[in-house]
């Protein structure tokens, strides 16, 4: 079958199509920081950040970003197209120096907050960044790349900068309300101290094909990869998000992912900006926490992997605060359970919108249309995309239904690999004229073109020859009474090759067994998908976005099955 697009005028729109949205994406021509400058003269007393209490104007945003780009480009001699570190956990001062990096001509290279020293000697490096801006309580990572030489200068800042005169409305991390700090001998540079100069940046340098950004992402294999992004290639996937779900100037969005990853960069920093609306900032995830901003603020967007919204409406406290402001959930990164969509859609009233995009395509990629969703589905492709199911091994585009690898192009998608030929090579190739992003993940698509994950292509489990989609059982275990959370992975099998293995969360109060959920499980999968073995958790690790970290979890469980200490018994 052709790929699932928006390729040709003459073809009529599907019936799911969104109203009064183009086939095509129209993108702007023009530079993130231009988002800011039109929003602060349409808005410029409006609240473009709440954060703990305290509101940060578009006006006053505005201000800070250019005296920070005044003082990068003066002080500590920015030019156009270099690299800076960026490493703080969501607060106002995080805006504040991504957009000042733009407005100067800087390239934004975001970083965890949960880097190590090593790690981030890694970025520094590689990047070949020379400047970085910290959270004071991150500057410990930092300083062994200035005595290495591998960095010139460094701008610190404390988050208890942005805080109310009065007292906070609610308990903060220790090291949110932490004091500033002095700073220690060498090239630091204090982040208040170089707003209160005021100094005035030059003319605006920054363009559409500029680059903007460069996010690293975790490959299965090596070092982290940077993700590198135009301007453009950032605004293609705001603008097409933005007509697609209709955003507007009267949301008030939450933002509780990180911004140093692209959901937490595009929907709790860019698309609030972009559309002169206000975003309600946490610094790190507080399920409860959230559920209060939600009805003190009047929250109506949240875009949040499942996990955080699972973890959200399980707090029992939150069943009791009025939520329903909240009319736009949406998010990806791996599937709502069915059973979690069921509750959502019966208790309050909503229906978490899954889309799809990664790293490599500035987060919005795929969407699922405004009243015609399906559940536990990628969506499809939105404006300008071009997407297609194809083999694997031969780049062959394969036939409605079957399972495949999903590749893409389109205007969101990176430029490339920063500084990895290989790796270019090896995740573009050229068809129909086009150039397709080879995702990594193994999807089908259907008769009316939405795509559905089946799993990441290394993720897949062999057993005795059964493909097994470890999505696909997790999915089934959600529904289990008992079962909060749960993880599939591999295990070495010496008749089997793989066998299945499950690692669950119960909820709180509940009680299960590993015979009773195998025994559960063989009534609600075939037999080859039933694992073989549980193990119950207190919790399971997740990234900073909230995805399970399952590549952990299977190679600690194969750790294990190798060491000749390791007894456990798997059902037959």
């Amino acid at each position: 079958m052709p790929d699932t697009s928006t390729a040709s005028p003459r073809t009529p729109l599907p019936f799911y199509w969104p109203k009064g949205v183009s086939r095509d994406l129209r993108v702007p021509r023009i530079s993130l920081d231009d988002n800011l400058a039109a929003s602060a003269q349409r808005y410029p007393d409006k609240a473009a950040i709440i954060y703990a209490g305290a509101s940060t104007s578009y006006a006053q945003l505005l201000a800070q970003v250019e005296a920070l780009a005044g003082f990068l480009q003066q002080r500590l001699q920015l030019a156009p197209g270099q690299r800076v570190l960026l490493q703080s956990q969501n607060c106002p001062q995080f805006v504040i120096a991504c957009y000042a990096i733009y407005r100067a001509g800087g390239v934004v290279v975001p970083v965890s907050a949960m880097t190590t020293a090593t790690e981030l000697r890694y970025y520094a490096d590689n990047s070949g960044a020379r400047l970085a801006i910290v959270a004071q309580e991150l500057l410990a990572s930092a300083q062994p790349c200035v005595g290495e030489g591998l960095l010139d200068a460094v701008v610190v800042h404390a988050y208890s900068d942005a805080l109310p005169t009065t007292p906070p409305p609610d308990a903060l991390p220790e090291m949110v309300t932490a004091p500033r700090l002095p700073l220690p001998t060498g090239p630091y540079h204090g982040f208040a101290a170089a707003l209160a100069l005021q100094l005035a940046p030059g003319p605006r340098v920054a363009q559409a094909d500029t680059l903007a950004t460069i996010p690293y992402t975790s490959g299965t294999t090596g070092h982290p990869k940077g993700c590198m992004h135009s301007h453009h290639s950032v605004l293609a996937s705001l603008t097409g998000s933005r007509l697609w779900r209709g955003f507007n100037d009267d949301l008030v969005f939450l933002s509780v992912a990180p911004m140093f990853h692209m959901l937490g960069t595009q929907y709790g920093m860019n698309m609030p900006i972009a559309v002169g609306g206000t975003v309600v900032m946490m610094p790190r995830w507080d399920a409860l926490l959230a559920a209060r901003l939600i009805e003190r603020h009047q929250v109506t967007a949240w875009t949040a992997p499942p996990s955080m919204v699972i973890d959200l409406f399980s707090q029992a406290a939150a069943h009791g605060l009025d939520l329903s402001s909240l009319a736009m959930l949406a998010g990806g990164g791996a599937a709502m359970p069915e059973a979690v969509s069921q509750m959502l859609a019966e208790r309050y009233g909503l229906h978490y919108s899954e889309g799809y995009g990664l790293t490599e395509t500035a987060a919005f990629l795929h969407a699922n249309p405004p009243g015609h969703t399906k559940r536990q589905c990628l969506g499809v492709p939105t404006q300008g995309v071009h997407s297609m199911i194809v083999d694997p091994e031969t780049l062959e585009e394969l036939p409605a239904g079957e399972v495949g690898e999903l590749v893409s192009s389109g205007e969101q998608v990176m430029q490339g690999y920063w500084r990895n030929d290989e790796a270019n090579r090896e995740a573009f190739f050229e068809r129909h004229g086009r150039r397709y992003f080879r995702t990594g993940d193994l999807a089908s698509v259907d008769a009316d073109g939405y795509y559905f994950m089946r799993d990441r292509l290394k993720r897949m489990i062999n057993a005795n020859g059964y493909k097994v989609w470890p999505a696909e059982v997790e999915n089934m275990l959600y529904s289990h009474p008992a079962v909060l959370e749960a993880c599939v992975i591999a295990v070495p099998d010496a008749r089997r090759g793989e066998s299945v293995k499950a690692l669950v969360v119960l909820r709180p109060g509940a009680q299960s067994s590993e015979d009773e959920i195998i025994g559960w499980s063989r009534e609600q999968m075939a037999a080859y998908k039933v694992p073989r073995a549980v193990d119950f958790l207190a919790a399971l690790p997740k990234s900073a976005t909230g995805k399970i970290q399952w590549r952990a979890l299977q190679e600690a469980a194969q750790q294990a099955a190798a060491s000749p200490l390791s007894l456990h018994t798997e059902h037959p």
